[in-house]
């Protein structure tokens, strides 16, 4: 829709009313902008700009095109203005507040934006409302709300969304997402107005007749439960049937080789309780027409690699195993990444035994076609909760003087997988070593489980003797004392169940990975991997299914309550007030993964009084100590690298961030090869999730996802003066 520079609703009746408004009701309508398009960089002209030059991961100089910075989920950006040097000049130019994008505040914003072609693109709230932002400014260009369903309040990670993707059609850019309710949509970028002749009319009111694939029909088209299934027909408003489960989405689409590569994701495994579900199998549509392409069975069929992995006839009808973390792509190649979920029901796999591909698995897919290239499961017969978390790093490393196209997959648990992206090789060996069983009435886990000899896990794995606290010999004596109710081990421990007859009181699993609210980021020019990561001891346990089911929630879908699901869990208790074990608490790490070498590590978090005034640690240096509090997670910190920096902020949403002297949350940068401080810049609200930067009009800006329990989701945008 062309501009005059007013606000305008020359639009269809259709395009108009699809959000159930009248036209320019408000701001929130797709092209009634706040602002004239014309007069904002982002569309100074219909006609396709020049051809950019496109590197190998995907950007062209100065933009950050991808949720994870580039194709190759790096989050590194070469720019140079903004440096060693003036770091500590940084001013605050604008904040962007995602208070309205949802029937209510969200106090959390996952959504890194998308810099491209001159404006910034993300999505904001429990709607995910697709909005476009002027990058000098932070004024609202657009926004795009998709019409409301009933799939959308059936919905379990509704504000989990964590950015948008983009394609061209002809010169055309377009901005691609996937709601809620498990919608493909595709996005004029200049006006915000679905694209015409793409996809397939959704028979719903409000919605447009292009510019949208209901994902739903393609996904369940071919399975099982759904061909065998007796009841009302598809509704699209409703979606699959409670019966017979529930999928959704949370990390963007990636296109690749002209195909628009869609993941998924399912309810957490930790509420479930019913052990139906819909498999979440990846989807390839033409990015030009929006047409089906492919699909690829995460629970593969008879005939299928991995389906002798199922050792029962629970591939039938249980699901899950989605792809809820971000995605990778090699472009040049045209092989996606794809870093996948567990089955359904976490800390119990007694229903569906063996070691279940492609569960907790690195797949990669030809991205033209579907077809699987290689596949590493990470995890057998995953009842941890122990899904990848990040998306998989894409990085050129030089191993014994040879260079190796490299993947990078890292995990809750803190071990690092690294292969040869394209063949599949590890770069390492990876040992199969023998873990505990279970001991849970009816269930079934897997004999042993892969771990990678390069390189060291992010944290140890087990609780030894030289790192229970031993500040004082009756810290020691008291914390042995502790440690004799419970099993603890590495991170196969598994749980028991809550009535049980064993001789401790919980079994412990102790280790230190990464989330996907503090992601491990690679720099692709020296193949260094940066992550933050804190040591824990924790446990569970498992009650019967019955006992948490609840029969009349939307949410709940399947038929057949589970024998166990989850129940309590908690760490180990801690000594006089101290944790259990002695420091580090929360550090930073960086490896060089070109020889699978941890090369430094600095400690994160400030040590609260309560803590530094124990009488048991007087006189004790706890400059390397770290904090982030005692629970399992919080306090880490989210990075990315810009030219010879590292810039890192501890996150406030889980646990306590680091602050100035005035009480106010820091960034940080230092140098990114030894970890020695440059320099530090306030922040009025607390970081999360992650953080980007872009040149626009000649000036580079840095924008850090902000907020904390009483700030909503917002962007903050910092520059260096004029």
């Amino acid at each position: 829709m062309a501009s005059s520079g007013k606000r305008q609703c020359a639009m269809p009746f259709f395009q108009a009313f699809a959000l159930g408004l009248g036209c320019c009701a408000m701001a929130m309508l797709a092209g009634c902008a706040r602002k004239s398009v014309e007069a904002s960089a982002a569309a100074a002209t219909s006609a396709p700009a020049p051809a950019k030059v496109i590197g190998e991961r995907g950007n062209p100089p100065g933009e950050w095109r991808y949720q994870s910075g580039d194709a190759w989920g790096t989050r590194y950006s070469p720019l140079t203005q903004i440096n060693a040097s003036n770091f500590e000049q940084l001013e605050q130019v604008w904040l962007w507040r995602g208070d309205n994008f949802g029937p209510k505040v969200d106090y959390i914003l996952r959504s890194t934006p998308s810099y491209i072609d001159g404006v910034l693109y993300t999505e904001a709230g429990s709607r995910r409302t697709v909005v476009a932002i002027d990058p000098a400014t932070g004024e609202t260009l657009w926004t795009f709300r998709e019409p409301h369903t009933k799939r959308y309040e059936r919905g379990m990670r509704n504000s989990y969304g964590k950015g948008v993707a983009y394609g061209e059609i002809d010169g055309r850019l377009v901005i691609l997402y996937t709601s809620p309710a498990f919608f493909l949509w595709a996005l004029d970028a200049k006006t915000g107005l679905p694209v015409e002749n793409w996809g397939t009319p959704v028979p719903l009111p409000g919605f447009p007749q292009t510019g949208v694939v209901d994902l739903l029909p393609d996904l369940i088209k071919d399975w099982g439960p759904w061909q065998q299934w007796k009841g009302k027909p598809y509704d699209p408003n409703f979606g699959i049937p409670r019966e017979l489960g529930y999928i959704t989405s949370s990390s963007p689409p990636i296109v690749a080789n002209g195909v628009v590569v869609v993941s998924n994701s399912a309810e957490q495994g930790y509420n479930q309780t019913r052990i139906e579900n819909v498999p979440g199998d990846i989807l390839g549509y033409d990015v030009r027409t929006g047409k089906y392409r492919w699909k690829f069975h995460v629970i593969p069929r008879p005939g299928e690699v991995g389906h002798d992995t199922w050792l029962n006839d629970a591939w039938k009808t249980t699901g899950d195993i989605s792809s809820w973390a971000p995605m990778s792509a090699d472009l040049e190649r045209g092989i996606v990444y794809i870093p996948t979920n567990t089955v359904t029901i976490d800390y119990f796999r007694g229903f569906a035994p063996g070691n279940n591909l492609f569960s907790t698995t690195l797949l990669a897919l030809d991205a033209a076609t579907g077809k699987r290239l290689w596949h590493f499961q990470t995890v057998h017969s995953d009842q941890w909760n122990y899904d990848l978390p990040n998306v998989p790093l894409l990085v050129d490393l030089k191993v014994n003087g040879r260079v190796i196209p490299a993947v990078i997959q890292t995990t809750k648990q803190g071990l690092t997988f690294t292969f040869n992206r394209v063949t599949g090789e590890s770069v390492w060996p990876i040992e199969e070593r023998p873990v505990p069983q279970t001991a849970v009435p009816g269930n079934w886990s897997a004999p042993t489980q892969p771990f990678p000899t390069k390189p060291e896990p992010l944290e140890p794995l087990g609780l030894s003797a030289d790192r229970v606290i031993n500040f004082t010999p009756q810290l020691k004596a008291e914390a042995l004392a502790i440690m004799k109710d419970y099993e603890i081990g590495g991170p196969y421990e598994l749980r028991l169940p809550e009535k049980n007859t064993a001789r401790v009181k919980a079994n412990m699993a102790c280790k230190g990975g990464v989330n996907m609210y503090h992601p491990a980021i690679v720099d692709p020019t020296t193949g260094i991997m940066y992550a933050s990561h804190k040591f824990a001891c924790r446990g569970g346990f498992v009650r019967p299914g019955v006992e948490a089911d609840a029969p009349d929630d939307i949410m709940t879908t399947g038929t057949t309550i589970s024998q166990w699901v989850a129940a309590k869990d908690g760490i180990l208790p801690n000594v006089q007030g101290l944790p259990i074990f002695m420091p580090p608490w929360n550090r930073l790490s960086a490896f060089d993964m070109n020889v699978g070498e941890r090369l430094w590590w600095l400690p994160l978090g400030d040590i609260p009084e309560k803590i530094r005034n124990n009488p048991a640690l007087k006189g004790v240096d706890l400059s390397r100590a770290g904090w982030g509090g005692f629970s399992a997670q919080g306090g880490e910190s989210f990075q990315m690298v810009m030219n010879d920096m590292l810039l890192y902020t501890t996150e406030g949403l889980r646990g306590i961030t680091e602050a100035s002297p005035k009480g106010l949350p820091i960034l940080h940068a230092i140098n990114k090869l030894t970890g020695k401080p440059i320099g530090t810049v306030e922040l009025p609200v607390p970081g999360q999730y992650g953080m980007m930067t872009y040149m626009h009009n000649g000036k580079q800006y840095l924008v850090v996802q902000v907020a904390s329990s009483n700030f909503p989701g917002s962007l903050l945008a910092l520059r260096l003066p004029d």
